[in-house]
Protein backbone atom coordinates (compact mmCIF):
# COMPACT_ATOMS: atom_id res chain seq x y z
CA UNK A 1 0.00 0.00 0.00
CA UNK A 2 1.04 3.50 -1.01
CA UNK A 3 0.67 6.22 1.00
CA UNK A 4 1.47 9.86 0.82
CA UNK A 5 2.23 12.16 4.16
CA UNK A 6 1.71 15.64 3.53
CA UNK A 7 2.98 17.31 6.74
CA UNK A 8 5.10 20.62 6.97
CA UNK A 9 6.97 20.12 10.14
CA UNK A 10 9.47 17.78 8.92
CA UNK A 11 10.52 16.03 11.98
CA UNK A 12 6.71 14.65 12.32
CA UNK A 13 6.99 13.80 8.84
CA UNK A 14 10.06 12.01 9.22
CA UNK A 15 9.09 10.23 12.10
CA UNK A 16 5.71 9.40 10.41
CA UNK A 17 7.32 7.77 7.48
CA UNK A 18 9.72 5.88 9.00
CA UNK A 19 7.36 4.13 11.05
CA UNK A 20 5.19 3.36 8.56
CA UNK A 21 8.06 2.08 6.12
CA UNK A 22 9.49 -0.22 8.89
CA UNK A 23 5.73 -1.18 8.98
CA UNK A 24 5.76 -2.55 4.92
CA UNK A 25 3.94 0.66 3.48
CA UNK A 26 5.48 2.59 0.49
CA UNK A 27 5.60 5.84 1.82
CA UNK A 28 6.09 9.63 -0.18
CA UNK A 29 6.10 13.19 1.75
CA UNK A 30 6.09 16.22 1.03
CA UNK A 31 5.70 19.73 3.06
CA UNK A 32 3.16 22.19 1.05
CA UNK A 33 -0.40 21.85 -0.19
CA UNK A 34 0.39 22.82 -3.66
CA UNK A 35 2.95 19.91 -4.06
CA UNK A 36 0.54 17.90 -2.21
CA UNK A 37 -1.90 18.47 -4.99
CA UNK A 38 0.27 17.87 -8.15
CA UNK A 39 1.46 14.60 -6.00
CA UNK A 40 -1.77 12.91 -5.93
CA UNK A 41 -2.76 13.06 -9.56
CA UNK A 42 0.62 12.13 -10.80
CA UNK A 43 1.05 9.28 -7.93
CA UNK A 44 -1.39 6.39 -7.58
CA UNK A 45 -1.99 6.54 -3.40
CA UNK A 46 -3.88 4.14 -1.42
CA UNK A 47 -4.05 6.81 1.41
CA UNK A 48 -3.37 10.66 2.20
CA UNK A 49 -2.31 11.26 5.83
CA UNK A 50 -2.79 15.24 5.53
CA UNK A 51 -2.18 18.28 7.75
CA UNK A 52 -4.52 21.67 7.79
CA UNK A 53 -2.09 23.94 8.03
CA UNK A 54 -0.05 23.81 5.34
CA UNK A 55 1.85 26.80 3.71
CA UNK A 56 1.00 26.98 -0.21
CA UNK A 57 -2.12 25.78 -0.06
CA UNK A 58 -4.07 24.65 3.05
CA UNK A 59 -4.95 21.51 3.98
CA UNK A 60 -8.55 21.82 3.67
CA UNK A 61 -8.63 22.96 0.47
CA UNK A 62 -6.20 21.09 -0.88
CA UNK A 63 -8.95 18.42 0.13
CA UNK A 64 -11.78 20.03 -1.30
CA UNK A 65 -10.08 20.44 -4.38
CA UNK A 66 -9.52 16.46 -4.36
CA UNK A 67 -12.59 15.62 -3.73
CA UNK A 68 -14.54 17.41 -6.33
CA UNK A 69 -12.75 15.14 -8.57
CA UNK A 70 -11.64 11.93 -6.55
CA UNK A 71 -14.25 10.60 -4.41
CA UNK A 72 -12.51 7.26 -3.83
CA UNK A 73 -9.12 8.21 -2.05
CA UNK A 74 -8.69 7.66 1.91
CA UNK A 75 -7.73 10.81 3.35
CA UNK A 76 -6.80 11.30 7.19
CA UNK A 77 -6.44 14.47 8.18
CA UNK A 78 -3.88 15.36 11.23
CA UNK A 79 -4.02 18.24 12.62
CA UNK A 80 -3.40 20.85 16.13
CA UNK A 81 -6.99 22.14 15.62
CA UNK A 82 -8.78 19.82 17.91
CA UNK A 83 -12.08 22.09 18.37
CA UNK A 84 -15.06 20.33 17.09
CA UNK A 85 -15.92 22.63 14.46
CA UNK A 86 -12.39 21.86 12.85
CA UNK A 87 -13.24 17.83 13.03
CA UNK A 88 -16.75 18.76 11.68
CA UNK A 89 -15.17 20.66 9.03
CA UNK A 90 -12.66 18.71 7.77
CA UNK A 91 -15.02 15.56 8.00
CA UNK A 92 -18.23 17.31 6.10
CA UNK A 93 -15.54 18.08 3.05
CA UNK A 94 -14.69 14.88 2.43
CA UNK A 95 -12.26 13.25 4.75
CA UNK A 96 -12.38 10.18 6.01
CA UNK A 97 -10.73 10.24 9.32
CA UNK A 98 -9.64 12.87 11.78
CA UNK A 99 -6.42 12.20 14.28
CA UNK A 100 -5.41 15.28 16.41
CA UNK A 101 -2.18 16.32 17.54
CA UNK A 102 -0.32 14.88 19.66
CA UNK A 103 -1.01 11.40 18.94
CA UNK A 104 0.25 7.86 20.01
CA UNK A 105 2.19 5.84 16.18
CA UNK A 106 -0.29 3.00 17.15
CA UNK A 107 -3.46 4.76 16.93
CA UNK A 108 -2.06 6.88 13.67
CA UNK A 109 -1.30 2.92 12.04
CA UNK A 110 -4.47 1.53 13.91
CA UNK A 111 -6.62 4.29 12.02
CA UNK A 112 -4.76 4.08 8.48
CA UNK A 113 -5.37 -0.02 8.69
CA UNK A 114 -9.16 0.16 8.81
CA UNK A 115 -9.00 3.34 6.20
CA UNK A 116 -7.55 0.99 3.74
CA UNK A 117 -9.88 -2.42 4.86
CA UNK A 118 -12.81 -0.17 3.42
CA UNK A 119 -14.44 -0.39 0.37
CA UNK A 120 -15.72 2.60 0.81
CA UNK A 121 -16.44 5.72 -1.70
CA UNK A 122 -16.89 9.24 -0.15
CA UNK A 123 -20.41 10.54 -1.24
CA UNK A 124 -21.47 14.26 -1.03
CA UNK A 125 -23.93 14.90 1.98
CA UNK A 126 -26.97 14.72 -0.21
CA UNK A 127 -28.89 11.52 -0.26
CA UNK A 128 -31.55 11.47 -2.55
CA UNK A 129 -35.06 8.80 -3.92
CA UNK A 130 -36.99 10.45 -6.27
CA UNK A 131 -38.06 13.91 -5.13
CA UNK A 132 -37.39 13.31 -1.04
CA UNK A 133 -33.82 14.60 -0.28
CA UNK A 134 -32.26 14.58 2.89
CA UNK A 135 -28.81 17.29 3.37
CA UNK A 136 -26.41 14.88 5.60
CA UNK A 137 -24.48 17.86 6.85
CA UNK A 138 -27.10 20.48 7.35
CA UNK A 139 -29.36 17.44 8.86
CA UNK A 140 -32.35 18.75 7.16
CA UNK A 141 -35.26 17.51 4.37
CA UNK A 142 -37.29 18.14 1.89
CA UNK A 143 -39.91 16.98 -1.32
CA UNK A 144 -39.36 19.14 -3.92
CA UNK A 145 -38.98 22.55 -3.01
CA UNK A 146 -40.78 21.67 0.38
CA UNK A 147 -39.12 22.02 3.71
CA UNK A 148 -40.05 18.23 5.64
CA UNK A 149 -40.16 19.09 8.89
CA UNK A 150 -39.02 15.74 10.74
CA UNK A 151 -38.23 14.67 14.72
CA UNK A 152 -34.64 13.90 15.11
CA UNK A 153 -36.14 9.91 15.37
CA UNK A 154 -37.93 10.34 11.89
CA UNK A 155 -34.79 12.02 10.41
CA UNK A 156 -33.07 8.91 11.45
CA UNK A 157 -35.44 6.43 10.38
CA UNK A 158 -35.53 8.52 6.42
CA UNK A 159 -32.10 8.85 6.67
CA UNK A 160 -31.50 5.24 7.14
CA UNK A 161 -34.08 4.09 4.21
CA UNK A 162 -32.58 6.24 1.90
CA UNK A 163 -29.30 4.72 2.45
CA UNK A 164 -30.82 1.61 1.93
CA UNK A 165 -33.48 1.94 -0.68
CA UNK A 166 -35.26 -1.35 -2.31
CA UNK A 167 -33.56 -3.15 0.53
CA UNK A 168 -35.98 -5.19 3.14
CA UNK A 169 -35.30 -3.55 6.40
CA UNK A 170 -36.39 -5.68 9.44
CA UNK A 171 -37.89 -4.24 12.51
CA UNK A 172 -35.00 -5.56 14.10
CA UNK A 173 -32.73 -3.94 11.95
CA UNK A 174 -34.42 -0.75 12.31
CA UNK A 175 -33.87 -1.35 16.19
CA UNK A 176 -29.94 -1.85 16.19
CA UNK A 177 -29.20 0.82 13.61
CA UNK A 178 -32.05 4.02 14.69
CA UNK A 179 -32.25 3.02 18.33
CA UNK A 180 -30.18 3.09 21.39
CA UNK A 181 -29.82 -0.32 23.21
CA UNK A 182 -32.57 0.44 25.84
CA UNK A 183 -35.09 0.56 23.14
CA UNK A 184 -37.86 -2.50 23.49
CA UNK A 185 -38.58 -3.93 20.12
CA UNK A 186 -41.88 -5.30 21.53
CA UNK A 187 -43.36 -1.45 22.63
CA UNK A 188 -44.59 -0.55 19.07
CA UNK A 189 -42.24 2.18 19.45
CA UNK A 190 -40.77 1.66 15.25
CA UNK A 191 -44.76 1.57 14.27
CA UNK A 192 -45.10 4.79 15.87
CA UNK A 193 -42.54 6.81 14.47
CA UNK A 194 -43.21 5.03 11.00
CA UNK A 195 -46.41 6.28 10.80
CA UNK A 196 -45.46 9.85 11.54
CA UNK A 197 -43.08 9.67 9.52
CA UNK A 198 -45.60 8.09 6.13
CA UNK A 199 -47.76 10.74 6.69
CA UNK A 200 -45.92 13.69 6.77
CA UNK A 201 -44.51 11.94 3.21
CA UNK A 202 -47.87 11.53 1.72
CA UNK A 203 -48.86 14.81 2.67
CA UNK A 204 -46.13 16.53 0.00
CA UNK A 205 -45.93 13.40 -2.35
CA UNK A 206 -49.01 11.37 -4.03
CA UNK A 207 -47.56 8.02 -3.10
CA UNK A 208 -46.56 6.30 0.07
CA UNK A 209 -42.79 5.45 -0.21
CA UNK A 210 -42.57 3.32 2.69
CA UNK A 211 -44.11 -0.14 1.94
CA UNK A 212 -44.59 -3.16 4.02
CA UNK A 213 -43.22 -6.26 3.35
CA UNK A 214 -45.58 -8.79 5.85
CA UNK A 215 -43.43 -10.87 7.78
CA UNK A 216 -40.59 -9.07 6.69
CA UNK A 217 -40.20 -5.64 6.93
CA UNK A 218 -40.28 -2.18 5.16
CA UNK A 219 -38.52 -1.32 2.47
CA UNK A 220 -38.76 2.33 0.61
CA UNK A 221 -38.77 3.25 -2.83
CA UNK A 222 -39.59 6.10 -5.06
CA UNK A 223 -42.01 4.12 -7.23
CA UNK A 224 -46.03 4.82 -6.92
CA UNK A 225 -46.86 1.55 -8.18
CA UNK A 226 -48.97 -1.27 -5.88
CA UNK A 227 -47.11 -2.42 -3.10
Amino acid sequence: MRILVVEDELDLQEAIAEGLRIEGYAVDTCNNGEDAYELMYVENYDLIILDINLPKMDGLKVLEKLRAENKELKVLILSARSSVNDKVKGLDIGANDYLTKPFEFAELEARIRNLLRRKFVQENSILSCGNINIDLSKRSASVGENELILTKKEFALLEYFLFNQEKIISQEELIEHVWDQNADSFSGVIRVHIATLRKKLKALLDYDPIRTKIGEGYFFTKSDGDA
